[in-house]
């Protein structure tokens, strides 16, 4: 890699080529750019990808030109000339899913004393995803036993075969 190849840098993260006059990102956090550290990314992607490790509270990535000619100025010097700028915030976290919670329903230390005291088995924390799931079938079928019977509170008979009850 040279600057006759017309690379001028590589990126920090995916270890790309940036080539001369490309467009490449940096981290708006000072510490990422100081003369010793540097940092650019050629795609915002890839600015993503040194956020967990940087620990920043707030950051966010900014547009910047690569110098035009293997002669032009250092990058520190760039910064100083107030480059053509565009801010681009992280995503935000995905939105939860509006309806019921899709939380863990059972006490893993009680299901697991339990199993080690029926049978003196260990049980594996990826029981409690489906155990969870055939809770939360079990009270939807008890919830629609007490609507049919025009009740607004749940009991213990709406809970197995109807003609138990």
């Amino acid at each position: 890699m040279s600057v006759a190849d017309g690379v001028w840098r590589r990126c920090s993260a995916c270890k790309e080529p940036i080539g001369l006059g490309a467009t490449y990102w940096v981290c708006s956090v000072s510490t990422c750019n100081r003369k010793r550290t540097a940092l650019a990314f050629c795609t915002v992607s890839c600015w993503e990808v040194h956020l967990p490790g940087a620990n920043h509270r707030e950051a966010w990535a900014v547009e910047r030109e690569a110098p035009a000619t293997a002669d032009a100025e250092a990058p520190g010097d760039a910064a100083a000339r107030a480059p053509r700028r565009r801010l681009v915030r992280p995503a935000p976290p995905p939105k939860k899913e509006t309806g019921p919670p899709r939380e863990v329903l059972i006490v893993a230390s009680r299901l697991k004393d339990y199993v080690r005291a029926v049978a003196g088995f260990n049980t594996s924390d990826g029981v409690l995803d489906p155990l969870s799931d055939l809770v939360r079938e079990a009270c939807d079928e008890a919830i629609r036993n007490a609507r049919a019977e025009g009740r607004r509170t749940v009991l213990e008979r709406d809970f197995g075969p109807r003609d138990r009850r």
